[in-house]
């Protein structure tokens, strides 16, 4: 089958990575009667039906009916069809397929530029791509759209991580950690993924191959609100899984605000937008306050950790969080000594709260100047 392509399929890289194995032939060609919007709030573009309008795009030729499988779970869990069309190659007309949206989209501002997506997103749409067709079996279109936004965010996260600055401590070359074998990921929302590794050991020699079980998680931001003129944190209550799993008898922590760090979306962004939803506090500085695994034996998450100089002039508990992501905070605004109090007697269980607290310790004086 002959694919006609018009946003990021026609990336040699991505298809290559959406099709799969086969040979990948492509074509220039162009599809009258159609124009190319960019899609509102999105990086990606869309067409619809315009008889004074030309579309330039890719036709990719001779599909196999596998390649095609893998593409219809890709493209239908975002609401497109395939659809029968004819293009223009070198002036000739030729018959061919393309994927159709099949809702009403609205359009952004400006035009879709295929040079700007690949810049800024190829890299982790990429990932994505590698994260979907690594399970067996496949999962419909249906299923891949509520998987959709946790493979982006992972994928983001892997994008993250390699734009980190490297280290002095360690030169590390390719091929001193190496996945041997990977077996599909399982779980729904996030994932437990078997592989087989081996790296170099520190006498230079490589190690046995080594069966290992992996968590993979996402970025998060972690947040702690500090109004310095009243010397008071806000701190978060709610019910946790991972203590109830341990028996633990109180499974309700006190934590710092918290949020996965959406795909396109920067660790501080994503402060801002908890704060606002899980608090109702708008956040007046930001400040880094370290970055950190919080438990890199077995598991991929990564917190950004910030401390926000803020206003909180309550002194009495809230409720909060946003009831459509099922959230059902509780909002502690304590005096800095009550929170120091609690996590020298234990009552505060959680490492980034910990952290952030021991940070603000640290810096506490020199913020309570900055008024």
């Amino acid at each position: 089958m002959d694919l006609f392509v018009y946003g990021t399929l026609m990336s040699a890289t991505l298809m290559e990575a959406v099709a799969g194995p086969g040979n990948l032939e492509a074509r220039s060609a162009t599809l009258r009667g159609y124009r190319r919007h960019p899609l509102r709030d999105n990086v990606v573009p869309f067409i619809v039906a315009d008889a004074g309008a030309t579309t330039d795009g890719t036709l990719w030729t001779d599909l196999t009916d596998q390649q095609i499988t893998r593409l219809d779970v890709y493209e239908r869990a975002f609401g497109y069809e395939l659809s029968p069309v004819t293009v223009e190659v070198d002036g000739m007309p030729v018959a061919a397929q393309t994927y159709l949206p099949t809702t009403r989209n609205a359009p952004g501002p400006g035009d879709w530029s295929l040079e700007n997506w690949e810049e800024g997103h190829l890299a982790p749409a990429v990932l994505a791509a590698a994260e979907l067709f690594s399970h067996r079996p496949l999962p419909d279109h249906g299923e891949l759209r509520g998987m959709w936004p946790m493979i982006e965010n992972r994928a983001w996260a892997k994008h993250r991580a390699a734009a980190a600055p490297a280290t002095v401590r360690r030169a590390t070359e390719p091929g001193d950690f190496q996945f041997v074998a990977q077996r599909p990921p399982l779980g729904s929302f996030y994932r437990l993924q078997s592989l087989d590794i081996t790296h170099q050991r520190f006498d230079r020699k490589q190690s046995h191959v080594l069966v290992r079980e992996a968590f993979l998680g996402v970025d998060a931001a972690m947040i702690l609100p500090y109004d310095p003129a009243r010397d008071r944190v806000l701190l978060v209550e709610q019910a946790r899984l991972g203590p109830a799993a341990r028996q633990d008898p109180n499974p309700w922590m006190l934590e710092p605000i918290a949020g996965i760090i959406d795909a396109r979306e920067t660790p501080q962004e994503a402060a801002r937008r908890e704060m606002i939803e899980e608090a109702g506090v708008e956040p007046q500085d930001l400040l880094p306050a370290g970055q950190y695994y919080p438990s890199p034996g077995s598991s991929t998450d990564y917190f950004y950790c910030f401390v926000s100089l803020c206003d909180v002039p309550r002194s009495q508990s809230w409720l909060g969080g946003l009831e459509q992501e099922n959230e059902d905070l509780r909002l502690h605004p304590l005096s800095f000594d009550q929170a120091m109090t609690l996590a020298e007697s234990g009552e505060i269980a959680t490492g980034p709260l910990h952290h952030l607290l021991y940070w603000l310790a640290y810096h506490r004086d020199r913020l309570r100047g900055m008024e």
